[in-house]
């Protein structure tokens, strides 16, 4: 460990060259802008490449990965998150005996994430998944203690509707990625204007945890209940195992792909904006909530790489995400007649991007209005996340 931050420290005092998204981020306000085609991705500099070796190194790993797990753990108690309360309870429930099949699951995703050395297929990734989301709304939106991911994701929900989107009534509504459904399960609460609510992940694990939390209905601590959130079932919402990247699915009115692109390298990304091109209707959205590396809090972070170890550690595809999320916003740009892209809060954005209509000739693809940076070029959003060393912040 001592060898590995020798190695970073210096690094991250003279800092080093980010890629050229970091270094010239495009800060546009309000105005439409035609795309470029076949943007290439930046090779990483000397010092990202000292990282990833260190990120490679087993000491780094029994070191820095429990760490990072840790401090989702400490975060989630200091705000009143009821970590080991919530996952006793969920445990009565699950028999963490039982292995779930696992077929034609890509490589990529076999990867460890998120300090779980199986990655997203085990039951502790699984049954962690709801807790660690309210750590993350809590670091994100600190006030708000243990309501932390509840202002986090509303956030997220004002700023699509900002950029356009909309549910017609009797939609069909797919998640792609969704976890143990907490985002689908939103989508039924805010949109009662859906029909059908269709959640889909790779992980069995994470599917199985979502269905049993919906058939459980637990209350949140808040209320009384065991659980870090109040789940009431609704027979509009179904989750089921499958690949986002070929779903089957068509005649689809919206499609979802929230905090899932960071975790993926940059070709099954596009693939999935194929996908949900696809099964869209004509004049249906696609709407992608995802972490923004050209926000200067995050690209401060990026351009320390000891700082951004940190989260490095257990994100193995968040420099591919960094490099290439400008020129994953302009692919799906070119494919859907009109996208739109906002501030949600100081650290990401959110995106809607209709399809056209393909009998009209108006509606032309390439267009991306870019509205998350002011005339003077400030990002639009303050940041409120803790800092690094942080665990809560009381002050008001």
């Amino acid at each position: 460990m001592r060898v590995l931050i020798a190695v970073l420290l210096p690094i991250s005092v003279i800092g080093f060259a980010p890629s050229s998204q970091s270094q010239s981020p495009r800060r546009v306000s309000s105005s439409t802008i035609k795309l470029q085609e076949n943007a290439t991705t930046p090779s990483p500099s000397l010092a990202q490449s000292f990282l990833n070796f260190a990120l490679e190194s087993p000491l780094w790993k029994h070191v820095m990965v429990p760490q990072a797990r840790r401090k989702m753990q400490k975060t989630a108690e200091s705000n009143g998150i009821e970590w080991a309360r919530g996952y006793e309870w969920l445990s009565q429930h699950v028999d963490k005996t039982r292995i779930l099949p696992l077929d034609n699951i890509p490589s990529y995703y076999q990867k460890p994430f998120h300090a779980y050395e199986d990655g997203n297929l085990s039951w502790q990734a699984a049954m962690e998944l709801e807790l660690a989301s309210a750590s993350v709304g809590a670091r994100n939106v600190p006030l708000e203690k243990q309501n932390g991911e509840e202002a986090f994701r509303r956030l997220f929900e004002d700023s699509l509707k900002k950029a356009g989107a909309y549910v017609p009534k009797g939609s069909k509504v797919v998640d792609l990625g969704c976890g143990t459904g907490i985002s689908t399960r939103r989508l039924a609460q805010n949109w009662p204007e859906a029909s059908e609510l269709i959640g889909i992940d790779m992980s069995p694990y994470f599917v199985e945890v979502g269905k049993l939390l919906l058939s459980l209905q637990p209350k949140s601590t808040n209320e009384g209940g065991p659980w870090v959130s109040t789940i009431t079932n609704d027979n509009r919402v179904s989750l089921f195992v499958g690949d986002i990247e070929d779903t089957g699915l068509s005649n689809i009115d919206i499609c979802q792909l929230q905090f899932v692109a960071h975790e993926l390298p940059p070709a099954p990304a596009r693939k999935i904006v194929d996908e949900a091109f696809r099964m869209l209707k004509p004049g249906g959205q696609f709407w992608m909530c995802e972490m923004d590396f050209e926000a200067p809090a995050y690209a401060a972070q990026r351009a320390n790489p000891l700082l951004f170890s940190l989260i490095r550690a257990t994100e193995p595809y968040l420099d591919d995400y960094a490099d290439s999320a400008a020129a994953l916003r302009r692919y799906i740009a070119d494919k859907f007649s009109i996208t739109t892209v906002v501030a949600a809060t100081g650290r990401h954005f959110a995106l809607v991007a209709t399809k056209g209509n393909e009998e009209c000739i108006d509606d032309e693809p390439g267009v991306l209005n870019d509205l998350r940076f002011g005339l003077d070029g400030s990002y639009l959003k303050e940041d409120t996340h803790l800092k690094v060393w942080e665990d809560k912040r009381d002050e008001k």
